[in-house]
C-alpha cells in the first residue's frame, strides 16, 4: 500500500493563482522561510501520455511554479524532488538537489512505469549537484540539461538544443533586487539591537552608522555589485562599508574641534574600522544568493577574509569603548 501511494500522479496547472502569488510575496519577505514548498513526488501538468516529456525542479514554491507557469499550454510531468524547500541553485551547491535524491525519486513515483521513454529535463542550474552518468547506471534515466531560466523551455523543446543565449547565467538588477527583502528582513532584528546599544555608547550618530553599516550590506550591495571593484564579494564589502562609515567619521573628526586632536582621531578611527567588516561579512553572505560564485570560491575568500573581518571590527570595538570610557569620565 505504501508503494502505491508514493506512486499517485498528482495533478497542476500552468496558472498561477493569487494565493500562489501571495505565497511567493511571503517567501520573497522571509515569512514562515522553510514553509513555502509543495509535496515531493510526480506532477501531471495538462493531460500528458506515456510519451510526454518530464521535466525535474525543486519542492520549492518559487522554483515549481517557475516551471509550470512556463509551460502554458503544454502536457507533460515535473518531478519534484525534496530539497527541502530550498531553490534549486542553492539545493544543487547543498546536495539536496542531487544524485541520490533524483534516483530515488525516480523509484519512488514508478517514474518507468508511467512514462515509455528514458529521458528526463533537468535545469541547468541543477547540474553542480548531478551526476548524469550515475543517475543512467542506477535509475536507466538519461539526464537532459534545459535552459537555464525555465522561460525558454518552449523554444527548446522545439529542438532540444540550447542557444549560447538560453546557455548564459544572468544576475541582472532584477534578479538581485528581488532579493534584497528577505535580507532586510533577517537583518532587521539584529541591526535594531546593535543600534540600541550603539545609541547608549556613542549617541545617534553611532546608532544611525551602524544601521547604515548594515543595509549597505544586505540592500545597497546587491545593487552596486557588478560596479564595485575588485573580485572578492569581502574587498567589496569592505570597500562600500568604508565609504558608508566615512561620513560619520568626518562627522566625529570634524564636529568637536574643541576636544584634544589625538582624541578626535581615535573617534573617527572606531567608525573607519568597526563598520567596513560588518558591511563586508554581510557582503561574503551574499554570495550564497548569486550565480558569480563557487562553492570552493566562497570557502577561500572565508578563509582569507573572515579573520581580517574580524580583527578589524575587534579593534575598532576597543577604540569605541576606551573611546566612550574618556568622554564619561571627562577627559574630552
Amino acid at each position: 500500500m505504501a508503494e502505491a501511494a508514493e506512486s499517485i500522479v498528482r495533478p497542476t496547472t500552468s496558472t498561477l493563482t493569487w494565493a500562489d502569488r501571495w505565497d511567493h510575496f511571503l517567501a520573497r519577505w522571509a515569512v514562515n522561510r522553510r514553509g513555502h514548498r509543495v509535496a515531493p513526488g510526480l506532477y501531471a501538468l495538462g493531460n500528458p501520455t506515456a510519451d510526454s516529456p518530464v521535466f525535474v525542479t525543486a519542492n520549492y514554491t518559487l522554483s515549481f511554479d517557475a516551471l509550470r507557469s512556463a509551460l502554458t499550454g503544454m502536457d507533460g510531468y515535473i518531478l519534484a524532488l525534496d530539497t527541502q524547500g530550498i531553490n534549486v541553485w542553492c539545493a544543487a551547491g547543498k546536495g539536496t538537489f542531487g544524485t541520490d535524491e533524483l534516483v530515488r525519486r525516480i523509484e519512488a513515483t514508478g517514474l518507468k512505469n508511467v512514462v515509455r521513454h528514458r529521458t528526463l529535463i533537468l535545469p541547468q542550474l541543477g547540474a553542480p549537484g548531478v551526476a548524469a552518468h550515475q543517475v543512467r547506471k542506477q535509475s536507466g534515466f538519461k539526464v537532459e540539461y534545459g535552459p537555464v531560466r525555465a522561460a525558454d523551455l518552449p523554444a527548446y523543446l522545439k529542438t532540444h538544443e540550447a542557444t549560447p543565449a538560453m546557455r548564459r547565467v544572468r544576475f541582472t538588477l532584477r534578479d538581485r533586487l528581488v532579493l534584497i527583502p528577505v535580507e532586510v528582513v533577517v537583518a532587521l532584528l539584529p541591526t535594531l539591537i546593535a543600534a540600541v546599544i550603539g545609541f547608549f555608547v556613542g549617541g545617534l550618530v553611532t546608532a544611525a552608522a551602524i544601521i547604515a553599516a548594515i543595509l549597505a550590506g544586505v540592500a545597497l550591495f546587491p545593487i552596486l555589485l557588478p560596479w564595485l571593484p575588485t573580485h572578492a564579494f569581502s574587498t567589496k564589502g569592505f570597500i562600500l562599508g568604508g565609504i558608508v562609515a566615512l561620513p560619520f567619521a568626518l562627522t566625529v573628526f570634524l564636529g568637536n574641534p574643541n576636544t584634544a586632536l589625538w582624541l578626535r582621531v581615535v573617534g573617527a578611527l572606531t567608525y573607519l574600522l568597526a563598520l567596513p567588516p560588518v558591511t563586508a561579512f554581510l557582503a561574503l553572505n551574499f554570495t550564497g544568493s548569486t550565480t558569480f560564485t563557487s562553492r570552493t570560491g566562497v570557502r577561500r575568500e572565508m578563509f582569507a577574509y573572515i579573520p581580517v573581518m574580524a580583527w578589524t571590527f575587534g579593534i575598532g570595538i576597543v577604540l569605541a569603548i576606551a573611546h566612550a570610557s574618556i568622554r564619561i569620565l571627562g577627559g574630552a
